[in-house]
């Protein structure tokens, strides 16, 4: 027993640490690069600072009476550690659900976006999220509105002594589950597989277009540069395979964490039990919802190159190595760099260094262009012949 207690016990710390460091780190990124610093990355960012409060206020908390059978710190800081707890898991999911908003609307409407998105709307749209996530935390707890009797829960002479419980009745838990979950989910899926659907349209138009250019370009020009061309329309196609992945494992981490504890959430509602946390499955479920948080770092963050780069350089106690004169200059465009943008682009701030904007690069376009600055002088212009003939 007591072995097993403190192997528990080590699992949740590094499941702390993890969550924390994570997110810090994502914080980090953002200040010290000047490249990352753009009004697509304030969802980004107030995403970590959500679960770093998670992890700073909530999780040892948890943990705590995870690991011990009383709760030592009284009914008020129980009510309130209940609230924090219900907030800060609100905003997570409904900040993931601002970005999926913010991406459909860089892919979808690539030319309006800038127009769109304003700060004082992104300012509007994480005010709104944290409005809804204490209207259904702190507003119905401190008022007794989620207790099926309507009082105030862990006080009063019929509380259990050394026992914090959050109560649910029917109407609490429909909505919470509902406002806060399920139709989050239902949009954000609907939003990535549009994204997802416009990307896969996209790279199968490059592809289809493409042999025509290479053997317009082959006949009258260096059959090398063709081979080249041929190259990038099979990365195009193994690229959009990967965006396929990537979306895959944004949807199935948030479904996979979240849905068993809503599931059982909304059916702890239905029976009204006065203490769901003593069910034996509760704590299981609700430690996957807070894995989610340590892995918001990793899906948001790593999967860009640019945030890899930048955690790389934190790591090694570096500034970014764009940091600077080099972050406003464009980079030449590669083949590398192009396929990346595909990806990207679908799902965070798939930026180019002078305006740190999603969306703005038409993708076909920028790999039309790729294909003619690997010549150069009258080739090129050439090229570009052939390329406005396709």
């Amino acid at each position: 027993m007591m072995l097993s207690t403190v192997l528990l016990g080590i699992i949740l710390s590094l499941l702390i640490l993890l969550t924390v460091g994570g997110n810090v780190l994502v914080c980090l990124a953002v200040c010290a690069s000047r490249r990352l610093r753009c009004l697509t990355n304030c969802f980004i960012v107030s995403l970590a600072i959500t679960d770093l409060l998670l992890g700073l206020l909530v999780l040892p908390f948890s943990a705590l009476l995870q690991l011990k059978d009383d709760w030592p710190l009284g009914p008020v800081f129980c009510n309130f550690y209940i609230s924090m707890d219900v907030m800060l898991c609100t905003a997570s999911i409904l900040t993931l659900l601002a970005i999926s908003v913010d991406r459909y609307l860089a892919v979808t409407m690539p030319l309006r976006y800038a127009s769109l998105v304003l700060p004082w709307r992104v300012a509007v749209a994480m005010a709104s999220v944290w409005t809804v996530s204490v209207a259904v935390s702190f507003l119905p707890i401190q008022m007794g509105w989620n207790t099926v009797n309507g009082t105030l829960q862990n006080h009063g002479p019929w509380a259990q002594e050394g026992r914090c419980r959050f109560e649910l009745n029917r109407p609490y838990a429909l909505t919470d589950s509902l406002l806060t979950f399920f139709l989050p989910l239902i949009t954000m899926c609907w939003t990535y597989l549009r994204i997802f659907r416009i990307a896969r349209a996209q790279a199968k138009r490059i592809i289809s277009a493409r042999p025509t250019c290479i053997t317009t370009y082959n006949c009258r020009n260096n059959p090398s540069i063709s081979t080249t061309l041929l190259s990038s329309v099979s990365a195009v196609a193994l690229r959009e395979h990967k965006a396929t992945v990537t979306l895959a494992a944004v949807i199935g981490a948030f479904v996979v964490c979240w849905l068993p504890y809503f599931i059982l959430f909304t059916i702890y509602g239905l029976k009204e039990l006065p203490d769901p946390s003593s069910e034996p499955e509760y704590p299981y479920v609700l430690w996957l919802g807070y894995a989610n948080s340590a892995l918001n770092p990793v899906l948001y963050g790593a999967l860009n190159r640019d945030f890899r780069s930048a955690y790389t350089h934190l790591l090694r106690c570096r500034c970014p190595a764009y940091h600077g004169l080099r972050s406003r200059q464009p980079s030449s465009p590669t083949v590398t760099a192009a396929r990346d943008e595909l990806t990207e682009v679908t799902l965070l701030c798939g930026h180019t260094p002078s305006t740190c904007r999603a969306g703005h690069t038409d993708q076909n376009f920028m790999l039309q262009e790729m294909a003619i600055r690997f010549t150069n002088g009258a080739a090129a212009t050439d090229v570009s012949g052939n390329e406005r003939s396709c």
